[in-house]
């Protein structure tokens, strides 16, 4: 009994000891091991209330601009690899540099002496957490036992939200991420559950677009802020951009992309839609100046134009009011509002009135932004604005956006898919090194397809137009300008996967090889016969006469190219043949009637029309011995009927704006609106009435008006159908005589 006294207390003290031992440890392990700063003695930083030196720690992965104003003889050499690993900066312990750098409060900069370099801890803060309940405060206080209490929420949070405790897990999975604010999984698995778990469980479209925002943005400001380099985070919120906003999985998903088009229309503006233009817009963002010393040292009158600007907005709600040191993304909303207003169709059709509120605000920004003399100051203004914003509320650098515009295609960022590709990118350009080896070659891989798929998604919907002040949907259209992007994309990362076990490489050639026959397809329906060529004959080279299994199936002239494949996959399945020319339609319609584009619509109503002419004079017409009863026969009807069927369905979609379907309508033929009149009516009637348009002095008759020679056309299609009635009687009656 005394020997197992004995034990006992032997091992208390043994556990004890280590587990003071392993206290002392944590912090210089955690110093080795964690992400690395400056120690700076910064002169007067743009963020400090008092004058004079502020001893500071700089994460090196804050820092986007370093440079030597004056340098020592003597002292420790170093070279310190700052904005993200893309610049170096070589120099001695003491010299005074002149640096930039990210903080939660947005940018500073400063001239500072350079006192030597540290590690912060790995993964725990040192610091308790505000209003954590006692055991998570013990543990942080305790060092070592945060490990423990760490393991205690994860395991907590886990089981709950297999439960279906969602709302529940918030408090926990909070608490995770900020005692482990580098440990990626939490802010994913934190993020998820808000964007994905609770917000499917609230009762409006509001509601959820409010949760899902929210995980979103955690994500992006905090979790990345903390993780600038973990492949996956990037990978994960890139999804979320691409699959929660852009896909249909969501009954939301409509809402979703409305406000996140206004959002961006009024942070960034509607981009211009030639791609030099476009490069060179968002280039001026990425190079407007970093501070407002600046910003007023570039142009002598840019002081006074604050000033007045300052003066003007005085009138207006604090919230609203322009302070150069204030909230610039609620100004941008208020300034995109006016500049969406000055553009909509809606507001010139109605004459909309501003609120008492918002006609202050309008008249203020009148007199400064849309003073002709004031042009230089209000771009340079806005300029800076944007990327202010863009670095402190969205956690997005302007340089980057400008280089994947530049690199990449034009990319619209009212588009979800333009900042999926976004995140997906600046994972691969800043974590990938770190999982291009071993197991997890796997993680980047992944992320690269997000990459890659939002260039089609771009490639299908690019083409952004949105009016804040319809109500209606996002009009998005087809950019072929992203096709040549996508193949450049498919070659650099074949080649890049080329050695990977598991055919890493060949994951990505069946995604090219048919995204590159249907744009084959796209280009020859278009016009643009001489891209559609070159695509074939890289076709062939890489997977025709050149391929593994050489084969002459891309070695055709074009136009039989696009018969062969197009029809003989009709042959197989004749369905498809419906489907394929509803959607040349439908672009033909959408594009060419609303770009003014008229060669798309004539290219897809000649496709229409030479598609019915092969079904008509092909060598199989025994409809219903070849392909069941009727099947052909139906088949050829609905071709017959497709301009006038694809109109009318294009005209009642509701996800297409209103007012873009009363254009097309208008633009349409006469004998098309003739033929679709009667159907499209009585919706259109009803979305009128539930409008805004109907608020004006507009009437339906106004945007609707009956088409000339509906009567004799009402006559004509009367024929026809009772032709077609005969028709199946003689042929009914023929077949029971047969039998």
């Amino acid at each position: 009994m005394q020997l197992e006294r004995i034990i006992q207390i032997l091992c208390l003290v043994i556990a004890a000891v280590s587990f003071w031992w392993s206290g002392r440890l944590l912090a210089p392990m955690n110093d080795l091991a964690g992400e690395t700063y400056l120690r700076l003695s910064v002169e007067a930083p743009t963020d400090a209330s008092a004058l004079g030196v502020v001893e500071r720690r700089i994460p090196i992965a804050k820092i986007y601009a370093m440079e030597t104003v004056s340098a020592v003889e003597q002292g420790e050499k170093i070279t310190v690899g700052y904005d993200g690993g893309l610049r170096n900066w070589e120099g001695r312990i003491g010299d005074t540099v002149k640096l930039s750098w990210r903080t939660s409060n947005g940018e500073e900069v400063g001239t500072a002496r350079l006192d030597g370099r540290g590690g912060f801890g790995l993964r725990y803060t040192d610091e308790a957490v505000a209003g954590a309940p006692p055991i998570v405060a013990l543990g942080t206080a305790l060092g070592a036992l945060r490990g423990l209490i760490v393991d205690y929420l994860w395991l907590k949070v886990t089981w709950m939200k297999e439960k279906g405790l969602f709302y529940e897990v918030m408090a926990d999975a909070d608490l995770i991420t900020r005692l482990q604010p580098r440990f990626p999984e939490v802010w994913a698995f934190h993020g998820h559950n808000m964007a994905y778990n609770i917000s499917v469980v609230t009762n409006t479209p509001q509601e959820r677009w409010a949760w899902v925002n929210a995980g979103i943005d955690l994500v992006r400001n905090r979790g990345i802020r903390y993780n600038p380099n973990d492949l996956v985070l990037h990978k994960e919120l890139g999804f979320w951009f691409a699959h929660k906003l852009d896909g249909v999985a969501d009954d939301a998903h409509l809402h979703y992309k409305r406000q996140f088009a206004r959002e961006w229309q009024f942070v960034l503006g509607t981009p211009p839609y030639d791609y030099d233009q476009r490069k060179a817009w968002i280039k001026k963002i990425a190079d407007a100046p970093v501070t407002l010393t600046e910003l007023e040292a570039s142009d002598p009158a840019m002081r006074a134009f604050l000033d007045t600007l300052v003066a003007q907005t005085k009138v207006l709600a604090p919230r609203y009011r322009f302070d150069p040191k204030g909230d610039f993304k609620r100004f941008l909303s208020l300034h995109g509002e006016w500049d969406s207003r000055r553009t909509s169709a809606y507001a010139r059709l109605l004459g909309m009135r501003p609120s008492e509120e918002a006609a202050a605000g309008i008249a203020a920004l009148d007199a400064t932004f849309g003073n002709a003399a004031n042009e230089k100051q209000a771009a340079e203004l806005l300029a800076y604005m944007r990327r202010k914003v863009l670095l402190d509320d969205y956690n997005m650098d302007p340089r980057l956006m400008y280089e994947f515009t530049r690199d990449t295609g034009p990319l619209d960022w009212r588009h979800p898919q333009a900042h999926a590709l976004y995140w997906a990118r600046r994972g691969e350009q800043f974590g990938q090194d770190r999982v291009e080896k071993g197991n997890d070659i796997y993680k980047a891989i992944n992320n690269s397809r997000i990459e890659i798929q939002s260039m089609q998604a771009l490639a299908r919907s690019g083409l952004v137009g949105y009016d804040p002040f319809s109500g209606d949907n996002v009009t998005r259209l087809n950019d072929p300008r992203w096709i040549k992007v996508i193949d450049r994309k498919f070659r650099r990362l074949y080649d890049q996967y080329y050695g990977t076990r598991g055919s890493g490489s060949d994951s990505f050639t069946d995604f090219h090889e048919n995204f590159m026959k249907s744009a084959i397809r796209e280009l020859y329906r278009s016009g643009d016969v001489q891209g559609a060529q070159g695509i074939l004959d890289e076709l062939d080279g890489l997977y025709g006469r050149g391929g593994v299994v050489p084969h002459e199936g891309y070695a055709i002239p074009l136009d039989t190219f696009v018969r062969n494949v197009t029809y003989g996959e009709y042959e197989q399945v004749p369905e498809t043949a419906r489907s394929d020319v509803y959607a040349a339609l439908e672009r033909g319609f959408r594009e060419g009637l609303l770009l003014d584009r008229t060669e798309v619509l004539q290219d897809a109503l000649r496709f229409a029309r030479e598609l019915t002419t092969y079904f008509r004079e092909a060598r199989w017409n025994d409809f219903v011995n070849k392909f069941g009863e009727g099947r052909m026969k139906e088949l050829l009807g609905g071709l017959d009927e497709s301009v006038p069927a694809v109109l009318a369905k294009v005209l009642t979609d509701t996800s297409t704006p209103l007012l873009d379907r009363f254009v097309i309508y208008g633009k349409s033929p006469e004998d098309l609106r003739a033929s679709v009149y009667d159907r499209v009516k009585p919706q259109l009637e009803v979305e009128f009435a539930g409008s805004q348009l109907a608020n004006g002095n507009l009437t339906v008759d106004r945007v609707l008006p009956e088409p000339p020679g509906l009567e004799e056309f009402r006559r004509a299609a009367a024929a026809r159908a009772a032709a077609r009635e005969a028709e199946r009687n003689n042929a009914e009656r023929s077949a029971a005589q047969q039998k």
